[in-house]
């Protein structure tokens, strides 16, 4: 049953629900920011019980723990997450891997490897995943699905899926400002509103930021807005649509080798600098409208329809490249629960596509001393990605659960070379399949078991088709990158607190890899031999010690084993796969007083990462050290925080751009790491 209790009334604005019949005799309340502060809590809680029915490994992140520190880059939302690698490249860009995924294929122009969604609607199209749209401070929670698990969103990237939840009238405060500043020229402002208005709710936020950067020639700064309003006509229909734009601009100051990271780590490649090479995006937006039909008490429908623009000015090596891309997405899904022969049942039936307008293409030009010359190219790049999934989970028996999916998809890329006027074409138009098999028990309350089998598959971008050719005018053929992974798992609580394991083997065929073969300009990407992509991935949250008048000593910790591999390649044999650390581990003690006020210290280690596909070279393994002290008021209104980052200021490797075969040779692969930075930040929300 779906109870009047779920709906606001017109006394949302407090934070308070009652049934809509009872909505006029209740009178104003004066406990604003509890009521609002516990209707996020109960939205955090109600997804941590959604991801729980899901067989097979999740994260749930929750911003307000990560708004008590410095908020960057979404390097700092996906932080202390078992399985996923998340590092900043020194700018908006991160290197984001789980399980393998898009291994190197970033940072750059786009991400790979995870389908990205905004609210539950596609950010992520035939061209990758952009970045420029990521500021972390408009988020309320973000969703990780890793690996196959998340299949029921339409995700069939090795990676999985990640849902970037935003704020809405009924989590925000009335009015909030925020201000961080800190080391080499960082700040970041932001102000924000939000407010439930009868049926209509509406979330607005403005934030700038800029910096200095690390490197030389590393500075950048963006600018940006999200919005979102809501409106529910009566309780079976509701919409909401919502806007994101960001402009972003950063110099790139280009890789460098293990010796210069050692010795002098803020030093700019010397060709990035004498080129003046930078990437400012000019402006992307992405609107889009999700529209939910509760048919009955046990079924509704969900609509979603998204536009979304990007350009990019790429001015990177001895080129100039302005790209125009444009996509449109729809989607739309339908949840039903049954009784079968005496058994609860849940369906979900999806659909989803997303397609590249006729205006996304390119126009190269040469480029000396930060001067655009003549016109050297003319392409075009399109494509569509189109999935229909239909999944059921089944009670087989009080506790045990049946998970069942399979996915049609259809995927189409182009590359097209209009000028010069003997420039080729390849239009490749494939379809496939991912079936999915699970189990999921809950043996008690406070323990689960889990496992399952799935197939993923993963397109090539279509711009690869042709930055991967050895032809300047022809582009090439690429194969769809396949997965069959075996997951086994468990999660629960107990005396060493909140925890959860995961194992996981995944057989990759024509696996999606990308290596730099001339320095300093894009990386190609090519298909792979067969490959091995296998991990175990553990978190735990553990409460230390605590005493009502004294406070709390908690440890929270994440730790990934990534075992990527070579199986019998003709060249590399069973090499690993360059661009991840084998080991990676987080940690923070955290001490929290009843007054509000909290100390914390905390960890990163890395294990050393191949810099190239033979093997030859490696970094060095690295442990970082930081701390956090801050306050949280009592009535939540007002927070204040100062964050330490790497106090030992430990020189090292942060990401790594793999080249085919450095002989043994130190090359300069490498982006170094955040020195030592201190960062402050103070927040007040107006109830």
């Amino acid at each position: 049953m779906r109870p009047a209790l779920l709906f606001p009334s017109s006394l949302g604005l407090l934070g308070l629900f009652v049934p809509v019949s009872q909505a006029q005799t209740v009178a104003p309340l004066e406990l604003g920011q509890v009521l609002i502060e516990d209707r996020q809590q109960s939205e955090v809680e109600t997804a941590q019980e959604r991801l729980h029915q899901v067989p097979g490994a999740t994260n749930l992140v929750d911003m307000q723990r990560v708004e008590q520190g410095r908020v960057a880059t979404n390097q700092d939302v996906l932080a202390y997450q078992p399985g996923v690698f998340a590092q900043s490249a020194g700018n908006d860009g991160i290197k984001l891997s789980i399980r393998g995924s898009g291994i190197n294929r970033a940072p750059g122009a786009h991400g790979s490897g995870v389908y990205t969604m905004f609210d539950g609607l596609p950010l992520t199209g035939p061209g990758g995943t952009p970045y420029e749209l990521f500021e972390p401070l408009w988020l309320s929670r973000a969703e990780v699905l890793r690996g196959a698990n998340g299949f029921d969103r339409g995700a069939l990237a090795l990676g999985g899926a990640i849902d970037y939840i935003t704020h809405t009238g009924y989590d925000a405060a009335p009015l909030q400002v925020r201000y961080e500043l800190g080391s080499r020229g960082y700040a970041k402002r932001q102000i924000s509103s939000g407010q439930v208005l009868g049926d209509l709710d509406y979330y607005v936020a403005l934030t700038d930021s800029e910096y200095d950067g690390y490197q030389d020639h590393s500075s950048g700064s963006s600018k940006g807005i999200a919005a979102n309003v809501g409106y529910r006509f009566n309780p079976n229909l509701e919409t909401r649509f919502y806007l994101r734009y960001r402009e972003t601009e950063n110099d790139l100051a280009g890789r460098l080798t293990k010796d210069q990271i050692k010795h002098h780590p803020r030093d700019a490649n010397p060709a990035y600098l004498a080129r003046d090479d930078s990437r400012p995006q000019p402006g992307s937006t992405w609107v889009g409208n999700k529209t939910t039909f509760y048919l009955d008490d046990d079924s509704r429908l969900e609509t979603g329809l998204v536009y979304h623009d990007y350009p990019m000015d790429l001015r990177e090596g001895p080129m100039r490249l302005k790209v125009a891309y444009s996509d449109v997405s729809g989607t739309l899904n339908y949840f039903r629960t049954d009784t079968l022969l005496g058994h609860e049942t849940k369906t979900t039936v999806g659909w989803r596509t997303t397609k590249h307008l006729p205006n996304s293409g390119a126009s190269q030009f040469e480029r000396k001393d930060d001067i655009t010359g003549a016109r050297t190219r003319d392409f075009s790049y399109q494509g569509s990605d189109t999935v229909l999934h239909v999944g059921n989970d089944l009670e087989l028996v009080p506790d045990l659960w049946l998970t069942s999916g399979l996915a049609m998809i259809y995927t189409r890329r182009e590359s097209d070379v209009s000028y010069p006027a003997n420039g080729g074409k390849v239009s490749q138009h494939d379809w496939d399949y991912a079936p999915r098999l699970g189990l999921r028990y809950d043996i008690s309350p406070q323990l689960q078991v889990y496992g399952n089998l799935s197939r993923s598959v993963e397109p090539p971008h279509p711009w690869s088709l042709i930055w991967s050719s050895t032809s300047f005018t022809q582009p090439i053929e690429m194969q769809n990158q396949t997965a069959t992974t075996l997951e086994l798992g468990a999660r629960g609580e107990s005396s060493i607190g909140r925890w959860d394991l995961a194992w996981y083997y995944s057989d990759v065929r024509h696996e999606l890899l990308a290596v730099e073969i001339v320095q300093g300009l894009p990386a190609k990407e090519f298909n792979a031999s067969p490959t091995v992509h296998q991990g175990i991935e553990a978190g735990l949250d553990s409460l230390l010690w605590e005493d009502a008048g004294v406070g709390k000593l908690s440890l929270r910790q994440a730790y990934t084993f990534s075992d990527f591999h070579y199986r019998d390649d003709d060249t590399f044999g069973d090499n690993r796969l360059p661009g991840i650390p084998m080991h990676y581990y987080q940690a923070e003690l955290r001490f929290d007083l009843p007054s509000g006020l909290y100390a914390g210290i905390n960890t990163q280690m890395a294990s050393k990462v191949q810099v190239d596909y033979a093997n030859s070279y490696p970094t060095d393994a690295y442990a970082l050290l930081g701390a956090t002290l801050g306050y949280n008021s009592a009535k939540q209104d007002w927070q204040t925080w100062l964050d330490l980052r790497n106090l030992t200021n430990k020189r090292y490797a942060a990401t790594v751009t793999p080249g085919y075969n450095d002989n043994g040779k130190d090359v300069a692969h490498s982006t170094p790491g955040e020195g030592f930075g201190v960062y402050a930040g103070v927040s007040y929300s107006f109830r």
